[in-house]
């Protein structure tokens, strides 16, 4: 133990030797020796598509010496692939440091002799991914922690086509910034901010994937992120006009002030979002997630308001789409994709369309991919539970909340042309497919040990029955290829009914989930199979609260 304090304590003294900002080598400096173990243990490692953690000094920590050494590795992961010299787009969200991290890597980027577009103002990060892939730039960086707490920041990385980066490149840039220099020891060059033209290209495109032109009445708010003024404007050129803002969250505010986490999902989150919607008796509530890649639908019931989950929009949205596609050779060649943590409807949605559907590992850096193994075919939507929704591939190979929000009003105009409703529609879908209700548990850990501990156990001792049901267990961490991962599969039923639990580790935060899934086959009674599937989730709920 002596010897690995000493080291630790060795590496820290030379960190804030060479750490360029005065601030976090004093708040180094200032710490207990049980503090810089803590920090020093270990670095930051890439988990979706970059790093993410809170602002503070040291490698396990979101800090200028890290942005310098994270960029000076991505600039040699480039020059190892012969695309030094090349384009790459660098952005930023509206959070603490966030101005100073897009800058410090556009520098170390110009310095390393590559073509730096340093976005002018904060941008949602669906820009940097349309920026990218619209410019074939070689990469892109997005300063942001999306929906992370205040005290958090993050680096977030885009590769090939603007898509999310994969392994290896995430090991091959972790393995270059090991061998970096010490931060202040890293060449930083000036750059001049662009970007205007790239924006007003990603807005156009974003207001254009309406299908319909009538306008209707939207709640809508940004939770304090960047989203606000790129989604308003999106809004006006897709001829939605009726919109009414929540106020006291429309401007960009690192410390969120008016909600404790800036997550739509999160309870309380989109309270302000639902009262504005009773109040002007909108059609539709939209909330954007603090980076604008996330979009949140709410709509008016006979109870009120309530929000919907990442798969009802999955549903609606994918379905929508699949409807627009000429049926045929284009439909085949069509694919849609979800998660495995995500419902099963949209594969019953795309069979009954003659579309493929793909499942992919959690994330979007995999259903970006989804139809990459699939020559001839096109990605025409993609979704995961968690409210990520990309609805323009051809533009964005990532979640786009703005674009999303777009196609959802669209939705609604074209429904009530119909006299129809969104629940109407659902009620349409769950007639069709059967009705599928999906849920959540989350079990905080106090670190990836724990976790892992849960995971091995459950190894050991699957459930043997859920709902009733006997179970069958499928274990991703031994298959091969795209489906290895850290991940369980729980299924069971019979010719009627079904129960799905996937458990797996959070990529990012301290959490193990199980995502819960109840199917009841078609019937025209929806109201007993709703309440036979609320039923059986709570079965589920319970069993998932005591892994």
């Amino acid at each position: 133990m002596t010897d690995t304090r000493t080291d630790i304590s060795a590496a820290a003294q030379e960190w804030i030797a060479h750490d360029p900002d005065p601030q976090t080598a004093a708040e180094l400096a200032a710490c207990s020796d049980a503090e810089l173990e803590e920090r020093f243990a270990q670095s930051l490692t890439f988990g979706t598509a970059g790093l993410r953690g809170p602002l503070r000094g040291g490698p396990n920590g979101m800090n200028l010496a890290v942005v310098l050494r994270t960029t000076w590795a991505v600039a040699k992961v480039l020059k190892d692939r012969h695309l030094g010299g090349s384009q790459v787009v660098i952005g930023r969200d509206a959070r603490h440091r966030s101005d100073d991290f897009a800058l410090a890597a556009a520098e170390v980027l110009a310095a390393e002799g590559f073509q730096v577009m340093l976005m002018l103002a904060a941008v949602p990060t669906p820009v940097v991914a349309f920026t990218v892939r619209h410019l074939n730039a070689a990469a892109g960086i997005q300063i942001t922690a999306s929906h992370n707490p205040a005290s958090d920041n993050g680096y977030k990385v885009y590769f090939d086509g603007g898509m999310q980066i994969i392994p290896p490149t995430d090991a091959e840039i972790e393995a270059a910034i090991e061998k970096a220099p010490h931060a202040d020891e890293i060449a930083r060059a000036p750059v001049e901010v662009g970007g205007i033209t790239e924006i007003q290209h990603y807005i156009d495109r974003a207001a254009h994937v309406r299908r319909t032109s009538r306008s209707v009445r939207v709640a809508f708010t940004a939770l304090h992120g960047v989203g606000g003024e790129y989604m308003l404007d999106a809004f006006v050129r897709a001829g939605l006009k009726d919109i009414h803002v929540v106020e006291s969250q429309f401007a960009p505010d690192p410390d969120f002030p008016t909600v404790p986490f800036p997550n739509p999902e999160e309870p309380g989150a989109v309270d302000a979002l639902l009262a504005l919607a009773a109040e002007v008796d909108a059609e539709i509530a939209i909330a954007l997630d603090p980076d604008g890649d996330r979009c949140a639908v709410g709509v008016p019931t006979a109870d009120g308001w309530r929000m919907l989950s990442g798969d009802e929009t999955g549903w609606l949205l994918g379905d929508y789409i699949l409807s627009q596609i000429e049926p045929g050779p284009v439909t085949e060649a069509t694919v849609v994709a979800s998660t495995v943590v995500s419902s099963r409807m949209l594969a019953s949605i795309a069979a009954a369309h003659g579309a493929r559907h793909v499942e992919t590992l959690t994330g979007f850096k995999w259903l970006s991919r989804a139809d990459a193994d699939l020559p001839g075919c096109t990605l025409a939507y993609a979704y995961e539970e968690a409210i990520g929704h990309c609805v323009d591939p051809a533009a964005v190979r990532d979640k786009d909340g703005i674009s999303a929000a777009v196609l959802a009003c669209d939705l609604v105009a074209a429904l009530r042309d119909h006299g129809r409703t969104v629940l109407d529609a659902l009620d349409d879908l769950a007639r069709v497919h059967g009705v599928h209700l999906t849920s959540a548990v989350t079990r905080p850990v106090a670190s990836a040990e724990e976790a892992a501990a849960i995971m091995a156990r459950l190894r050991d001792t699957p459930p043997d029955r859920l709902g009733g049901f006997e179970i069958a267990v499928t274990d991703l961490l031994s298959e091969r290829g795209s489906r290895h991962t850290d991940a369980l599969i729980f299924t069971g039923g019979d010719a009627d009914t079904s129960v799905r639990v996937v458990v797996r580790p959070s990529g990012t935060e301290p959490k193990l989930k199980s995502y819960l899934e109840v199917r009841c086959a078609p019937s025209d009674d929806l109201a007993a199979s709703r309440l036979r599937a609320r039923a059986l989730q709570d079965d589920l709920v319970d069993v998932a609260q005591r892994f």
